[in-house]
């Protein structure tokens, strides 16, 4: 499938696959989650995902057999957008090009950890060791606590954080929240 006929894209990434590419863990994944896209500097809610970039990721699927879905468009949350990616997230992206056509950013290592907190308070997992292999430090969980307590108000959310953060060995950063 041919993309030069649409637009270029600049997708930002992040989970399992910006980890990867970045060299901070060393592990693999079945999908590439796409938080948002780039436009002029502003990052913008993924969904929908255009149509030619759904086709060609197909296109894609077929003939390297990955599973339904590699594309995974899951991360971009309106929501998200609405109540606020951790401040300062666009100017920390780390740039790669592919071609004329796509560009990827992946989110920092900072922005990882505030995404894997929430990944992990709320689902535990994997995202709970990408967290433990980032080695935050005490000010880094604390900023990102801090961010995923604006993102779920409920009282069994902060308690799973809380529940992250003893599991880290910084239980006592509970006080300072």
């Amino acid at each position: 499938m041919r993309v030069r006929h649409h637009p270029p894209i600049h997708l930002v990434v992040c989970g399992g696959s910006a980890l990867i590419a970045l060299r901070l863990v060393t592990r693999t994944t079945q999908d590439v989650d796409v938080l948002a896209t780039l436009e002029n500097g502003q990052l913008h809610c993924a969904r929908p995902l255009p149509e030619w970039l759904l086709a060609a990721a197909e296109a894609v699927r077929s003939e390297l057999s990955l599973p339904i879905h590699w594309l995974n468009d899951g991360p971009a949350d309106e929501n998200l957008f609405r109540l606020g990616l951790p401040v300062g997230v666009a100017e920390r992206l780390v740039v790669r090009d592919f071609g004329a056509a796509l560009q990827v950013s992946f989110i920092s290592r900072y922005d990882q950890i505030h995404f894997k907190l929430y990944a992990a308070a709320d689902q535990g997992g994997r995202h709970f060791t990408d967290l433990r292999k980032l080695n935050p430090t005490p000010e880094e969980l604390l900023a990102a606590a801090r961010w995923t307590f604006t993102q779920d108000v409920s009282d069994a959310f902060h308690q799973g954080v809380i529940e992250v953060l003893q599991a880290l060995g910084h239980g006592d950063l509970h006080e300072r929240l």
